[in-house]
């Protein structure tokens, strides 16, 4: 079992993270969900407010000036409180349908989970999916290895992402406090800050996730020289968040824990 000072949970984002590599399912979804009012939206402006709840996702992308112009163009007017709560009802059912198709369990995520938890370490999870959208992607996850002690999802808590609140939660169900023995793994900006905000340690994911943006297969399919150039912009972007540290997938995290560890040994805290 964990000792006193050493980590004693890690909580896990969703999508992008343990499942779903290059957190492809809700993409298509919004742009399916634009454009059933007209409008045109691309898959890079999607991804952009990745990691918040949906509706506010929502609302981040129809504040863009081009989507907003766009609206209102073909609707005749500005983007109303009304017209996010359209496109969100479209959005919703059309993410259900599809969330199960896209739960794979990330490589290594399982073989780390165990060693995780053999450490002594509960294992927490946050998510921006609400949790209908989750009861079809849990069956498909604890089936390949990833089953975590509790899960906190979009409308659990008074807010989501980039407030602390979900994970909060998330630690409050699973007793463990201080925070700074705790650490968030994400691969969103907005995930990052969850666990800044909430004074846990944090570790970005950047190939398997939302700014890398592929599957497995044609994250293996680049060339090299595209492969790095990725994977740069998505480190650059997770420590700019404040990431304490970027790794490539869950599946190397062991040593970042240990890091974490020698550091709570020495005083430090996040």
């Amino acid at each position: 079992m964990a000792t006193e000072g050493l980590l004693r949970a890690v909580v896990f984002d969703w999508a992008g993270t343990v499942v779903d590599h290059g957190s492809l399912a809700p993409m298509g979804v919004f742009v399916e969900a634009f454009a059933e009012f007209g409008v045109a939206i691309s898959v890079d402006e999607a991804r952009g407010p990745m990691g918040m709840a949906k509706r506010p996702h929502i609302a981040a992308l129809m504040a863009l000036p081009r989507v907003a112009a766009a609206w209102a163009k073909q609707r005749g007017h500005a983007p109303t409180e009304a017209d996010i709560d359209a496109v969100y009802a479209v959005f919703v059912p059309k993410n259900r349908a599809v969330a199960a198709r896209f739960s794979d369990v990330i490589p290594g995520v399982a073989d780390v989970v165990a060693a995780l938890r053999a450490r002594g370490l509960k294992i927490g999870s946050t998510t921006g999916y609400t949790s209908d959208i989750m009861a079809e992607i849990l069956p498909v996850a604890a089936g390949q290895g990833f089953s975590p002690d509790c899960l906190v999802c979009t409308g659990d808590t008074p807010d989501g992402r980039p407030t602390p609140f979900m994970l909060w939660k998330a630690l409050t169900e699973l007793g463990v406090y201080p925070p700074w023995l705790s650490v968030k793994v994400d691969d969103t900006e907005v995930g990052i800050a969850e666990g800044i905000n909430a004074g846990a340690w944090t570790v970005g994911v950047s190939v398997t996730g939302n700014v890398f943006g592929h599957t497995l297969a044609e994250t293996q399919a680049l060339a090299p020289d595209v492969f790095r150039k990725k994977r740069v912009e998505a480190i650059a972007r997770l420590s700019a968040a404040g990431a304490h540290y970027v790794v490539n997938g869950v599946a190397d995290l062991l040593p970042v824990i240990a890091a974490i560890e020698g550091r709570l040994r020495r005083g430090e805290r996040p």
